[in-house]
C-alpha cells in the first residue's frame, strides 16, 4: 500500500548534492532507493470509503426508507471517518481525548445505520474497524479488536442472518491488518531514524578521533622537529657532525610523522610506548633537559601502550614548550591492577602549563586532567578506557602529568 511508503532523499545524499532521489538515485550506487514516496497519511484510508458505495447508491435510488435520515447518517460517518483517520499518522493526536470521542462517535453512528438499515449499510463495520485499527495501538487492540467484531457480528445477524459471518470476519481483518500495517510502518521509520543518528554519531565520533590523533601526533613532531632545528643553528658554527647528526634525527623524526599521520588518517596506528620513550628521550635532550626515564613491569596490552604513549608526548612536549626545565623524569609502573605513568619536571613554567590547562578563574591545584586541548582529549582517551589523569603544579615546585590504567597486559 502507498502509505507504507517513507519520506524524501537520504540526508547523505543531500548533503552530497545529488541530483535525484528514488530510482534515479539508487540507479548510481545499484542499491535499492531507501525512501520510495511520500510519508504517510490520511489520504492512503480514504480510498476505502468506496465500500460505502452500496449504501449512497440505496439512498441516492430511493431503496432506503427515511432517506434525510440515511443521508444525515452517511455525511457524519464520512465526516467522522475522515477526521480520525487523518489523526491517526501522528501519535500526539492519535492518544488525544477527542480523537477517541470521535472513534466512540463514529461507533455509535455505524451501529445506528447497521441496526437501521442493514444490508449493504452494514459494510461500514469493517470501515469502523480500518479506523480502529489506525488509532489503537498497543495492549487495548486485541481487546478493540474481538469487542468490535462480536458487536459487528450481532448487528448484523439481527439484520442479515448468517452473512453476520462475513461482516464480523470483515471487521476483525480490517483492525489487526490496518493496527499492523501501521505499527510496522512507524517502527520503521523509527529504525531508518536511529541508523541516521548512528551514523551521525559514528561520523562525529570518527572526526574527533582523527582531530585528536592528528594534535597529538603534529603537536609532539612539530615541537621536536623545532627544538632539533634550534641545536642545529647553535652547534652548525662550532661542531658541524654534531649539527648533521640533528639533522638526520630531523629528517627521521620527520618520515615517520608521514607514516604517523598516514596511519591516523586510516585508522589504524598502534603505538609502542617503548618508542615514544625513546623519542621523548631524545626531545628532551636536544632541547637541553636531562631525561630521567624508568620503566618497570609487565608487558602491557597494545591499547595500553598507545595510550601511555600519548601520554608520554604531551606530557614532554608541554615541557620542551613552556617547562624550561633542567630535568624531566618519566616512571613506567607497571602491576597486575594498575598501570601509572608520571612525567615530572623541575621547570619553572607551571604557570603556562596551568594557564592552557585551566580556565581563567580556574583552581591552580591539582588538575584532574581538564582544560587544554591535548589535556582534555588524553582525558576522555584514558576515561573511556576506565582510566585517569591528573595535570598540576607539582609538590616542590615544576608540573606533573600522571595517568592510570587498569592493568591489562599483553596476552
Amino acid at each position: 500500500m502507498s502509505w507504507l511508503r517513507s519520506v524524501g532523499c537520504r540526508p547523505a545524499a543531500r548533503r552530497e548534492g545529488r541530483a535525484g532521489c528514488g530510482a534515479g538515485a539508487a540507479a548510481g550506487t545499484g542499491r535499492l532507493p531507501e525512501h520510495l514516496g511520500p510519508p504517510p497519511s490520511g489520504f492512503a484510508l480514504l480510498p476505502w470509503l468506496l465500500m460505502g458505495m452500496g449504501a449512497f447508491s440505496n439512498l441516492f435510488q430511493g431503496k432506503t426508507p427515511n432517506p434525510w435520515i440515511g443521508g444525515i447518517g452517511l455525511l457524519v460517518f464520512n465526516s467522522l471517518y475522515i477526521q480520525v483517520v487523518f489523526r491517526a499518522f501522528s501519535k500526539k493526536a492519535r492518544e488525544a481525548r477527542s480523537t477517541r470521542v470521535a472513534l466512540i462517535a463514529l461507533g455509535v453512528v455505524t451501529c445506528l445505520l447497521g441496526g437501521l438499515y442493514g444490508g449493504s449499510w452494514l459494510l461500514f463495520f469493517p470501515l469502523l474497524g480500518l479506523a480502529a485499527g489506525a488509532i489503537v495501538r498497543g495492549p487495548w487492540l486485541g481487546r478493540t479488536c474481538i469487542g468490535l467484531s462480536v458487536l459487528a457480528g450481532g448487528m448484523a445477524w439481527l439484520r442479515d442472518g448468517w452473512g453476520a459471518v462475513n461482516v464480523a470476519y470483515g471487521t476483525f481483518l480490517s483492525t489487526m491488518v490496518t493496527a499492523a500495517i501501521l505499527s510496522l510502518s512507524d517502527a520503521v521509520r523509527e529504525l531508518r531514524a536511529a541508523r541516521e543518528e548512528l551514523a551521525h554519531q559514528a561520523v562525529e565520533k570518527e572526526r574527533l578521533r582523527f582531530s585528536r590523533d592528528l594534535h597529538d601526533l603534529l603537536g609532539h613532531t612539530l615541537s621536536v622537529i623545532v627544538v632539533k632545528s634550534e641545536a642545529v643553528r647553535r652547534l652548525a658554527h662550532r661542531d658541524l657532525d654534531a649539527a648533521l647528526v640533528q639533522v638526520s634525527d630531523i629528517e627521521s623524526v620527520g618520515r615517520q610523522a608521514l607514516t604517523e599521520i598516514r596511519e591516523a588518517v586510516t585508522g589504524y596506528r598502534e603505538g609502542s610506548l617503548a618508542t615514544d620513550l625513546d623519542r621523548a628521550r631524545s626531545a628532551l635532550l636536544a632541547a637541553g633537559i636531562e631525561p630521567d626515564v624508568r620503566q618497570s613491569g609487565p608487558p602491557l596490552s597494545a591499547q595500553a601502550e598507545a595510550l601511555l604513549g600519548w601520554v608520554v608526548r604531551e606530557a614532554v612536549t608541554n615541557a620542551v614548550r613552556h617547562s624550561g626545565a633542567r630535568r624531566c623524569a618519566i616512571t613506567v609502573d607497571g602491576g597486575s591492577e594498575r598501570v601509572r605513568v608520571r612525567v615530572s619536571d623541575d621547570g619553572g613554567g607551571v604557570r603556562e602549563a596551568v594557564r592552557e590547562a585551566v580556565p581563567a578563574g580556574g583552581s591552580s591545584a591539582v588538575l584532574p586532567g581538564i582544560g587544554g586541548t591535548g589535556l582534555k582529549g588524553l582525558t576522555e582517551r584514558l576515561a573511556a578506557a576506565g582510566g585517569s589523569l591528573e595535570a598540576g603544579p607539582g609538590v616542590g615546585g615544576g608540573f606533573v602529568v600522571t595517568a592510570e590504567l587498569p592493568g591489562v597486559v599483553a596476552a
